[in-house]
């Protein structure tokens, strides 16, 4: 069995290897980006994480969505990824850490909405690390489960089938966040996205 550790090294050299060229591959995906965190929700001040934030490619619209008095914490386990933010001038928007979302740097309750684009993939324990999500959000709070493209296109994209147990398909996914305390509130899943919305629950 592979350790966490061997989980994080991987995850760590897969986006490490990419962090470079990663906003060049996808050059296009802002307005899905935007559109996605409108679906959250978000009002002046809010507090707001990106998990798993990558380039920081979400912080931009989130910042937009809190305005200058709300809080905007973007965190991933990649040096190299968060270093690209940066240059990118992200960490205006939001500031960065560097940290695994298994075990996040926040108080209970802390937060009013978690971000997270593309990370449910990457999770080496989706229902523990999901529980810590939610540990950090206040009850009522919104979790944004996002791809920039859907679960057939994604396969496609990357040589596979979609298979029943794919852990993002509807039943899957609202079974795997009800045990980890939340209500998962909508689902889509289009070739030009996947967004899943839940609440936390009380």
């Amino acid at each position: 069995m592979r350790s966490m550790s061997d989980d994080h090294t991987h995850v760590q050299e897969f986006f490490t290897a990419r962090a470079a060229g990663w906003d060049r591959r996808f050059p296009d995906d802002g307005p899905v980006y935007a559109a996605a965190v409108a679906g959250l929700g978000l009002r002046e001040g809010d507090r707001v994480l990106d998990a798993g934030c990558g380039t920081g490619r979400a912080l931009p619209p989130l910042r937009a969505a809190v305005g200058p008095s709300g809080v905007v914490l973007g965190a991933d386990l990649t040096p190299a990824m968060l270093r690209e933010a940066a240059r990118a001038g992200r960490d205006r928007d939001g500031a960065l850490l560097l940290t695994d979302v298994a075990a996040l740097p926040l108080r209970p309750s802390a937060l009013d909405a978690v971000f997270a684009a593309g990370l449910i993939a990457h999770l080496p324990d989706p229902a523990g690390n999901l529980r810590e999500i939610a540990r950090v959000v206040r009850p009522g709070g919104v979790l944004a489960l996002f791809h920039p493209v859907g679960r057939a296109a994604l396969a496609a994209r990357q040589g596979r089938t979609l298979t029943p147990d794919d852990l993002r398909a509807e039943p899957n996914l609202r079974a795997l966040l009800s045990r980890s305390g939340w209500r998962m509130t909508s689902y889509v899943d289009e070739d030009t996205r996947f967004l899943a919305l839940a609440v936390r629950a009380d």
